[in-house]
């Protein structure tokens, strides 16, 4: 259950970014307080798997998640560049990712 609510964590730290780019300098109130709303529910799921879980590797994954998940948030929403390199380096984020959990007990 742990890693579920670590990946739950992750996807609202994306929310979190997400939020924060919309919220133009926190000037549009829905999006600020979709912020706020984001950022308490991802270190409260983060707060609850690294009960269980190593801080290390909860750390790692849940930012990982939330780097990953910004950067196709950007491409798809912001189109932001997907060059070879930026897409290169997103797939060995994600193979971190995966590593850590298969490596952890």
């Amino acid at each position: 259950m742990a890693w579920i609510y670590l990946i739950i964590g992750g996807l609202f730290e994306v929310g979190f970014t997400t939020c924060l780019k919309f919220s133009n300098n926190f000037s549009n109130l829905k999006w600020s307080v979709g912020f706020f709303v984001c950022i308490t529910l991802s270190f409260l799921f983060l707060n609850k798997a690294v009960q269980t879980l190593p801080i290390g590797t909860s750390y790692a994954v849940w930012t990982g998640i939330g780097a990953a998940g910004s950067v196709l948030v950007g491409i798809l929403l912001f189109k932001e560049p997907s060059d070879f390199w930026r897409m290169f380096f997103l797939f060995l984020l994600i193979g971190s990712i995966l590593g850590l959990k298969l490596a952890s007990k």
